[in-house]
């Protein structure tokens, strides 16, 4: 939980009662994934979202020939799909990469969000803008980047992701995926990707040792990938946001009437 609050924090300062409503909701109906499992398949019917608590999971699309592609990746303190209630059945599958644990969060809880706890509201809805800006960069990805600079990009995005929730340390982040889930994210072959990956590796821009990523220069990286950082929305959009400066559930009336307007 603590990724989730590290990282909704850098769009709104939280209150203690915040962080209390959000600590609950994920320790309450927790489910643990074995590696390369399906979280949600593309026909059910969507119930709950689902926060990553540990590990890696993606969405993913797949062809009945078995060919697929992943459109996302999920690391610790990731939601999946905030607005999936309206959906009458999945347009996509969610699979884990590692093994994983999940907390399954209802539609009662988000309800009670939009009601009293406009903070927090507003940190997801900040949180969705910045999912829709890293699909467009995928998309830019597929179309437009070399293999170098798509393969280059992936890594600046995951090592700053991986920065933004507290788990990176030093140059250094965890890096679990296989160069299948390379290819299938970055629409390249497996051979593409190996001979990309060795590119990277004899210009010591990367440095992969077991599920380790580490990262010698990341100014070099991210020359190399073409990368700016300013989708991801790092620089604390939300200070303005006191903690004080919405009210907590306890003031029900007027909270709620914030709440509506953000």
């Amino acid at each position: 939980m603590n990724a989730l609050i590290r990282k909704l924090e850098h769009f709104v300062k939280l209150s203690p009662g915040d962080r209390a409503i959000l600590t609950r909701a994920a320790s309450e109906r927790v489910r643990k994934f074995g590696p390369r499992a399906d979280i949600t398949r593309e026909g059910d019917r969507p119930k709950d979202v689902h926060l990553v608590l540990t590990g890696w999971a993606c969405r993913y699309k797949q062809l009945e020939d078995g060919r697929r592609q992943v459109v996302s990746f999920f690391l610790p303190g990731d939601m999946c799909d905030l607005n999936v209630f309206i959906l009458k059945e999945m347009d996509h599958s969610i699979g884990t990469i590692t093994s994983a644990t999940v907390a399954d969060l209802s539609r009662e809880f988000f309800d009670e969000i939009s009601a009293g706890y406009p903070r927090i509201a507003t940190a997801l809805w900040w949180e969705t803008l910045v999912n829709a800006a890293i699909q467009r960069e995928w998309t830019m990805n597929l179309g437009q980047r070399t293999a170098l600079e798509r393969m280059a990009h992936l890594f600046c995005e995951i090592f700053f992701r991986f920065r933004l929730a507290g788990f990176a340390e030093g140059l250094s982040c965890d890096f679990p995926l296989t160069q299948a889930d390379l290819a299938d994210a970055t629409g390249l072959s497996k051979v593409h990707v190996n001979r990309t990956l060795q590119e990277l590796r004899a210009g010591r821009l990367v440095i992969l040792k077991g599920k380790t990523l580490t990262v010698p220069s990341l100014e070099r990286l991210m020359d190399a990938a073409l990368f700016n950082a300013n989708y991801l929305h790092m620089d604390h959009e939300g200070r303005q946001l006191d903690a004080n400066e919405f009210p907590d559930a306890t003031d029900g009336a007027k909270a709620r009437d914030l709440a509506k307007g953000y």
